[in-house]
């Protein structure tokens, strides 16, 4: 194992451990390299690693802290990853996302509450009279609100960036919207509603894959709305 390597492995370690814990500084560079049995200079590259990754925040002048550990700082460098995706690998995306948002949509029918509803019959509503350039925007609110009545913070965080990728490559791609797409958002909703969490599941996953299949064969025809970033 490289050195750096051991450095971040052993810092982990200290995290995992509750050694040190979210917002704690970290010691002095020089006392916890001779703790850990590491060069300075090692210790840093791997300060550095883990900075990058959000798992650690190096403030000038004040020192290293363990961020916060937050779901949206935790999973920002995998977006930055999924941004760097072309279609052959967004297709691999999205088929993760086939995996987890049905399983969301089907926790978020157990905690979905009267607010969160109400705003997803309203985004309904206006998904039926927008037009393309809003329906993008409006899609999108959509499913980070089913994702994060989903009561998992991570789950929620981590579909909005898969949700991201697939926006993008179909806005490449320049591919419709069938109106059927609108029916099947009221479809979850309805479900949540009822509390039915695997009528939810259902629907999510006739959602999903009809938003993978129109990515593989972009489809043309009077169905389609021409909303280059639908889901």
């Amino acid at each position: 194992m490289a050195v750096t390597d051991e450095a971040i492995l052993r810092i982990k370690e200290m995290i995992v451990s509750g050694e040190l814990r979210a917002g704690q500084r970290l010691p002095r560079e020089a006392d916890l390299a001779e703790r850990l049995g590491l060069s300075r200079s090692s210790l840093r590259e791997a300060v550095k690693a883990l900075s990058v990754i959000r798992i650690l925040d190096v403030r000038q002048g004040d020192g290293t802290y363990v961020t916060r550990l937050e779901p949206n700082q935790l999973l920002a460098a995998l977006s930055f990853v999924v941004d760097f995706h072309q279609d052959g690998t967004v297709l691999e995306v999205l088929e993760v996302r086939r995996i987890l948002e049905p399983a969301a949509t089907a926790m978020a029918a157990q905690h979905a509450d009267e607010a969160t509803l109400a705003r997803l019959y309203e985004l309904c509503d206006r998904s039926d009279a927008a037009d393309p350039v809003d329906l993008g925007r409006l899609d999108a609110e959509f499913h980070r609100l089913v994702a994060e009545a989903s009561g998992n913070s991570y789950l929620a965080q981590l579909l909005d960036i898969l949700s991201g990728s697939a926006v993008r490559a179909r806005s490449v791609h320049g591919a419709g919207v069938p109106r059927q797409a609108l029916v099947e958002h009221r479809g979850i909703v309805d479900a949540l509603a009822a509390h039915r969490p695997e009528v939810a599941r259902a629907w999510s996953t006739v959602h999903v894959t009809g938003a993978e299949q129109r990515l593989r064969r972009p489809p043309e025809g009077p169905d389609t709305m021409g909303a280059r970033d639908w889901r």
